[in-house]
């Protein structure tokens, strides 16, 4: 895909870029194109004037992605600045930009004494993310607070959707294919400013106790099998340090994999689906990828 075949745009386009700084595992292959729009017409209007033959794919923190060694062909979309905004804009509602991550909707939750969206600090995620996943920890979970999104379709139209029409499951949603989430109203009770800090410095306290978070991860890698724990049947299934090349299964939370230093993302994945087939000789149990896995094999 030539430069001179892709819409004028107002923010970055950069071609081959690398896609490993920009995601927790620090592995993996480039994207085609990275487009960093300025503002969201400019989105709009890239989208609405590229190819519609080309894929895109949006890109958040990159915390719960595997990008394969081959790279992501087409675009990926990374939205900036521009999109971190986080507002209030009526009574326990924050306007969330898509971009904002979970500790700065939370804390300004604090600030304005809305309680109830406390959990969204303890997932390494941007609302574009949280949204499209139904992030959840601590007992909370999106589909609990927000009101509506707004989406940018693949045609560059603007859509806003009520929670009601993402039909959320556990970790699913069914956002419209190639939608591109741009804000979002999360909507909370009312709190004290002090008792919501503590709730967050407990969540904190506890994900540092019981997660690798100084470690190059992607967090929780399987999905909780229904009334089970991923991580005991990890654990029960004699995988806990398990690696694959210099990947391994982390021995401080068994649901989370850890690229040790130079480990490929075929070597993560690897040992994932390594994993995946030790837990169903154990237990008969299948884990389900939590962890997105987008790319081609190198």
């Amino acid at each position: 895909m030539m430069a001179e075949t892709l819409p004028k745009v107002a923010g970055k386009l950069t071609e081959n870029a690398p896609l490993a700084p920009l995601v927790w595992f620090k592995s993996g292959g480039s994207a085609e194109w990275l487009f960093e729009p300025k503002y969201l017409a400019d989105l709009q209007a890239f989208l609405r004037d590229l190819d519609s033959a080309v894929p895109v794919m949006p890109l958040g923190l990159g915390s719960n992605l595997i990008v394969r060694d081959g790279g992501v062909p087409g675009v990926v979309v990374r939205l900036g600045k521009a999109f971190a905004r986080v507002t209030k804009n009526a009574d326990l509602t924050l306007d969330c930009g898509a971009g904002a991550s979970g500790i700065l909707v939370s804390s300004t939750a604090r600030d304005n004494g809305i309680a109830g969206l406390e959990f969204l600090r303890s997932i390494p995620g941007t609302v574009g993310g949280f949204v499209r996943m139904n992030g959840g920890a601590y007992g909370g979970e999106v589909k609990d607070v927000l009101v509506d999104c707004d989406v940018v379709l693949r045609d560059g139209s603007l859509l806003t959707l009520p929670v009601a029409d993402l039909h959320y499951t556990y970790r699913h949603s069914e956002l419209p294919e190639g939608a591109i989430v741009v804000a979002a109203r999360f909507k909370g009770r009312p709190g004290d400013p002090a008792a919501i800090q503590a709730e967050m410095d407990r969540i904190s306290a506890s994900r540092e106790a019981s997660q690798p978070l100084r470690s190059k991860t992607g967090g929780s890698t399987f999905k909780n099998p229904e009334g089970q724990k991923a991580w005991q049947l990890v654990d029960d299934a004699g995988c806990r340090g398990l690696t694959v090349g210099e990947a391994q299964v982390s021995e401080k939370h068994c649901n989370f994999l850890l690229n040790l230093g130079e480990a490929t993302s075929a070597d993560i994945e690897a040992l994932g689906e390594e994993v995946r087939r030790r837990v169903k000789d154990k237990s008969g149990v299948t884990l389900e990828w939590e962890i997105q896995r987008v790319g081609k094999a190198k």
